[in-house]
C-alpha cells in the first residue's frame, strides 16, 4: 500500500508509481503551458483528470476545453501541449500506465518503466 496527499502546488511531481501505473499532480499558473508539438509520451498513455481551474488540451492539433470535472485521455504517441486559460491555476491529477517519468521526475524513454 501507498499513500501520499497531493498538495497540488506549483508544478509537476510524481505521486507514486505501483507495478505499471504511474500517478502524478500538476498545476500550472494562469497563462502558462507545458508540452507542445514535440512533446509525446511514445510509451505511455496518459489519463488527466482536471481537479479545478481551466484551460485548454492541443492534442495532435485539435484543441479540447478543459474545466473542473474534465477526464481526458492521451494516447501514447500522441504530441499534446497543457494550458491555463483562466485567472485561477488549472490542478491536475495525472495517471501514466506504464510509468512515464523517473522519481527524479525527469521522462522516462519509451519501454523502461
Amino acid at each position: 500500500m501507498q499513500l501520499k496527499r497531493l498538495t497540488l502546488q506549483d508544478g509537476f511531481e510524481v505521486a507514486g508509481t505501483v507495478r505499471e501505473v504511474q500517478g502524478a499532480q500538476m498545476v500550472l499558473a494562469p497563462g502558462s503551458s507545458t508540452g507542445g508539438p514535440g512533446n509525446r509520451h511514445a510509451g505511455a498513455d496518459q489519463w488527466l483528470y482536471v481537479v479545478s481551474g481551466s484551460g485548454a488540451a492541443i492534442v495532435e492539433g485539435e484543441q479540447h476545453s478543459l474545466r473542473a470535472g474534465t477526464l481526458l485521455v492521451i494516447e501514447r504517441g500522441e504530441a499534446h501541449e497543457i494550458r491555463a486559460t483562466g485567472d485561477q491555476p488549472l490542478s491536475t491529477v495525472n495517471f501514466y500506465s506504464p510509468a512515464a517519468y523517473a522519481d527524479n521526475d525527469d521522462p522516462l524513454p519509451a519501454g523502461e518503466a
